[in-house]
């Protein structure tokens, strides 16, 4: 099961593929009869579309509720017999056609044609040849370079696009400073910058360039420093609608970095490519390993496929060198990078063969809980000792126990969930409005304010009294709670929620009676920088 279907309302999956299923033959083939077949995959469409998907593979796994002694042969049949249908290879030969048949994989119309012009348009700028910079000796904080980081190096000062995809410890964002340092070295007037899906994306990517230029020569680390980093749909000055740059009024800008590219979707990276003029190099940072984006089309997968990285040529590079020890943590990611599907069961060999000491602990649910409420405890401490003496180390020491760790899980509802581990930690004050929560409770934003520079997803931490009662964010803005709208808890978060972000430990609970995606697991036990603690049923 993908673990998406737990974002999923109940049923909206359901009335979508109903309502499709009626419409479209009715709207699109006009008298000619239509295969059942068709309207179970056109069903089986709708539900995948839900999920953040925009194609079945007729070559891959089963979707739910199809026959599996049809599976896929009759199923691909019948499609190339639809009026509802038209091949990706002769697309105005069926003009009325909803759905496209790209080889074995089943989209969209709408859907492939964008995704189809938007990796062109990417493999465009990675063959486009740009002014190379002058052959120089390599800065000398960075003159030990790998293969793979010198041909990154070598693509980024050759071609108008980098793709560079490696795990956690690879070394990416270390190469990021190394790109930037040098392009700003030859070109100190260069217009930079970078920018990341989400506020605490953005925020650790600047957190992380900060660690990484301290080997710069000063005046040099600066000019690294003084590049704006800031969410996607704030560099695109987002309205909630439509974005305020596009092609008539384009980006000005002659590099930008985009980090945490598996949280980018379709739309946004058309959105993005819009608005990016034709001279402005572009290097596209991420893990092909995480999950895919909520929204729909997953860029960073598509790109990574085989005939597109070719394409790509250079311009695509994946660092594989761990440089950094992560123990245990590692070790148990370094397995699920390349695995689909999985049962818990079949994770416990490898949980069972783990050290005491390690990095990483398979645990049970109580354990996690109590941790959470020493937590709670030390939170609360912390925001009425701010409280009383409003000093900003007090705020600091606030802010760093928020992120001191969190407990994931892949599921919204029921006891596993995120609103049921609340009800638990929280009582009966879980279902009041923020202003009522306990002193210290870690808040959700679950808005766009950009006029307070707060994105969907940002977490703060309620502090005050009474009518005093405020929300603290990094960097230290206060809001009122009511300007949070629907704020949620976030002592527990969604594993999705939790893209973008790091904790000191992470507890990572796995709810019973599933197969998880290997990457939902990935994605999870690596959002921990020191600790993580697997929390599974049979633990």
């Amino acid at each position: 099961m993908n673990s998406a279907t737990a974002r999923r309302p109940p049923g909206t999956g359901g009335v979508l593929a109903a309502a499709l299923t009626e419409a479209l033959p009715r709207l699109c083939a006009g008298a000619a009869p239509i295969d059942p077949a068709v309207l179970a995959l056109i069903g089986a469409l709708a539900q995948a579309l839900e999920d953040g998907t925009l194609e079945l593979d007729l070559d891959g796994a089963m979707p739910e509720g199809l026959e599996a002694g049809r599976w896929p042969e009759s199923y691909r049949q019948a499609l190339l017999n639809s009026p509802l249908v038209a091949q990706a290879t002769a697309p105005a030969e069926a003009p009325e056609a909803p759905l496209v048949l790209a080889g074995s994989r089943l989209r969209w119309r709408r859907w492939h044609l964008q995704l189809e012009s938007t990796l062109d348009a990417l493999v465009a700028r990675a063959r486009q040849s740009v002014t190379p910079l002058p052959d120089a000796a390599p800065l000398a904080a960075f003159a030990e370079l790998d293969a793979q980081q010198q041909r990154a190096v070598t693509a980024a000062r050759q071609h108008g696009l980098l793709l560079l995809s490696g795990g956690p410890g690879t070394g990416k964002t270390s190469l990021v400073v190394q790109l930037l340092a040098e392009q700003l070295h030859h070109h100190p007037q260069l217009r930079v910058h970078l920018a990341a899906p989400t506020g605490k994306a953005a925020a650790r990517l600047r957190e992380a360039l900060e660690r990484n230029c301290g080997a710069l020569p000063a005046a040099l680390a600066a000019r690294v420093l003084a590049a704006p980093c800031s969410t996607l749909h704030r560099l695109l000055e987002s309205s909630g609608e439509r974005f305020g740059r596009h092609a008539g009024r384009p980006l000005e800008l002659d590099l930008l970095v985009v980090d945490e590219l598996s949280m980018v979707d379709l739309p946004l990276m058309a959105a993005l490519l819009e608005a990016l003029p034709a001279d402005c190099r572009l290097v596209l940072v991420g893990d092909p390993a995480q999950l895919p984006p909520v929204g729909p089309g997953p860029v960073l997968q598509e790109l990574m496929r085989p005939e597109r990285r070719s394409q790509l040529g250079d311009g695509a590079v994946e660092l594989c060198t761990t440089y950094r020890n992560g123990g245990a943590i590692a070790a148990v990611t370094a397995e699920l990078r390349h695995a689909g599907p999985i049962q818990l069961a079949a994770l416990e060999p490898m949980l069972r063969q783990l050290d005491p000491q390690a990095n990483l602990q398979w645990l049970q649910a109580d354990a996690a809980l109590a941790a959470l409420a020493e937590h709670q405890q030390r939170l609360a401490a912390l925001a009425g000792a701010a409280d009383d003496q409003q000093q900003p180390e007090d705020w600091a020491a606030l802010l760093n126990e928020l992120e001191r760790c969190v407990l994931l899980t892949p599921i919204r509802q029921g006891r596993w969930g995120v609103a049921g581990l609340h009800r638990q930690l929280l009582g009966e004050a879980a279902a009041r409005a923020c202003s009522q929560w306990p002193l210290g409770t870690p808040v959700l934003n679950r808005r766009n304010l950009p006029e307070h520079g707060l994105a969907n997803g940002d977490v703060g931490v309620l502090v005050g009294q009474g009518s005093a009662r405020r929300v603290l964010f990094p960097g230290g803005r206060q809001l009122h709670p009511a300007l949070l709208g629907q704020a949620e808890p976030a002592l527990a978060l969604t594993v999705h929620k939790s893209q973008g972000s790091q904790y000191g430990t992470v507890w990572l609970l796995l709810p019973p009676g599933r197969d998880w995606d290997a990457r939902l697991i990935y994605t999870g036990l690596s959002r921990a920088r020191e600790r993580a603690c697997l929390i599974t049923p049979s633990a």
